[in-house]
């Protein structure tokens, strides 16, 4: 019974903290496609009202694409999916600007592309195939690696398969490794990529020490960042606690 209390009231201040800090970035100027995707996704995870929507569609250009940029386009796909909206003008760009399997021969291009034509319904098996296939000592950072196993894990999940399992559980056994004895990964972007790729890839029951750690490091405004306040960094820590409750 105390516990199931105790329970109760953790869940009640994490929603107080949750609501603030919805209210801190409403009051935001909110422009880039950056912040913009990511404020509509924690909007969309949480089921609130969602006016972000129709500010990121306007911004998309005439090409499909976002700011001709392959990691804004990946953003906006990836956040409208969130609202089960899909352009395949967007994905078809993406694919567009493929070239020998990769995007760019850049981890990061390519991770995000792969996440976003995942949630565009679109199967990449090459592209899959490049980033498991150059995996290195380079890319083994916390961030890096979270966005890949992300990337990987959408894919596999969109095709049914299990192709990149034993590599996914690997690495992300790694991340969990690397996670400080207070339960987050230093920086807090840094921390909800981490989250966030670890939800996906079915570690949640590991995770609830890191869930404190982020609600433990709010700010007295209701935002989070690494010392100032930052629209991107609170836009992705309510994601990160949206999905934690949701999956």
């Amino acid at each position: 019974m105390e516990s199931e209390k105790h329970s109760e009231m953790l869940n009640d201040l994490e929603l107080d903290i949750v609501k603030k800090s919805f209210e801190w970035l409403s009051a935001q100027q909110i422009r880039s496609v950056k912040e913009l995707s990511s404020t509509l996704s924690a909007h969309a995870l949480w089921a609130l009202p969602n006016p972000y929507i129709t500010r990121l569609i306007v911004e998309q250009e005439n090409d499909g694409s976002w700011n001709f940029s392959i990691r804004d386009t990946a953003r906006a796909c990836s956040a409208l999916s969130t609202e089960g909206i899909v352009f395949m003008s967007a994905a078809k760009w993406l694919l567009a600007e493929k070239s020998k399997n990769s995007w760019n021969r850049d981890v990061y291009d390519t991770a995000y592309a792969l996440g976003a034509l995942a949630d565009t319904g679109t199967q990449d098996k090459s592209g899959c195939n490049w980033l498991y296939e150059h995996y290195c000592p380079a890319w083994e950072q916390v961030g890096t690696t979270s966005l890949i196993i992300t990337a990987l894990k959408k894919q596999d999940n969109l095709a049914k398969t299990r192709t990149f399992e034993p590599f996914i559980r690997e690495k992300a056994e790694w991340i969990l490794s690397k996670r400080d004895t207070d339960g987050g990964w230093e920086h807090i972007s840094t921390s909800n990529l981490a989250i966030q790729a670890l939800l996906l890839a079915g570690f949640k029951e590991k995770l609830e020490a890191s869930i404190h750690w982020l609600l433990n490091n709010v700010h007295e405004s209701g935002a989070w960042g690494n010392k100032n306040d930052d629209i991107n960094a609170t836009a992705l820590t309510l994601s990160t606690l949206g999905l934690y409750k949701k999956i």
